[in-house]
């Protein structure tokens, strides 16, 4: 229990710990990071043509994609992708443009990042964990359902010992979208019997959280 009380303390969710950037740094973007958060193409194809590098980093990392990928702007990110830009980049926590999407319950820009070559499988490298495993928390059950296609990893397990089904149950809140979040999960083919490292299953943590619905779901795949 301990570990567990310990592990609730360090995961914050992702959208938290997630730095998007801050006014002061929009503020002082140029070039290419500014068209990227302003959703610019005809800037950022100027830029580009005239040499910009398209994989500059401000000082957490990010690169113009992931900038644009933060503002949630798909046009400066099909025009970066289009143009060459490192779809697979992560800034200072970690983080690239498929984790962010995910977290940001953004399934459309998500699937551009992937038809651009984002991997489904990337590991991010704060607390090696994937899109999936974050998408699955929050129960944004549309990027799980599109993660899952994509050939996202069901069973990675993260450095607190957490994959995405138990990472739906334990910090989910056991609602009809973690209820999406954990059938899709089951209907894929996510290994229930993969317990947490005191040994507890997505089964009994359900059952210990009152979530009916979701010990139903897990109990009818066995």
């Amino acid at each position: 229990m301990l570990r567990l009380a310990l592990a609730f303390c360090l995961l914050a969710l992702p959208a938290t710990a997630q730095t998007a950037p801050s006014r002061s740094e929009i503020a002082a973007y140029t070039g290419l990071h500014r068209a990227a958060h302003e959703g610019n193409v005809n800037e950022i194809v100027r830029l580009i043509a005239e040499g910009a590098d398209i994989n500059a980093r401000d000082r957490r990392r990010r690169t113009p994609s992931i900038v644009a990928a933060f503002a949630s702007n798909d046009a400066a990110l099909r025009a970066l992708a289009e143009a060459g830009a490192d779809m697979n980049a992560q800034d200072a926590q970690g983080y690239g443009v498929v984790t962010i999407a995910a977290v940001a319950n953004d399934p459309d820009l998500m699937s551009l990042a992937l038809s651009y070559g984002n991997r489904p499988d990337l590991i991010h490298t704060n607390w090696n964990g994937t899109a999936l495993i974050a998408a699955s928390e929050l129960g944004n059950h549309e990027v799980v359902r599109r993660l899952i296609a994509a050939g996202s990893p069901l069973d990675h397990v993260n450095n607190l010992g957490w994959n995405a089904l138990i990472e739906a149950v334990v910090l989910g809140n056991g609602g009809p979208d973690h209820q999406k979040t954990v059938r899709y999960l089951i209907e894929a083919g996510a290994d229930a019997s993969i317990a947490d490292r005191d040994g507890v299953t997505p089964l009994e943590h359900a059952k210990a959280r009152g979530f009916t619905e979701i010990t139903n779901l897990i109990e009818a795949a066995d």
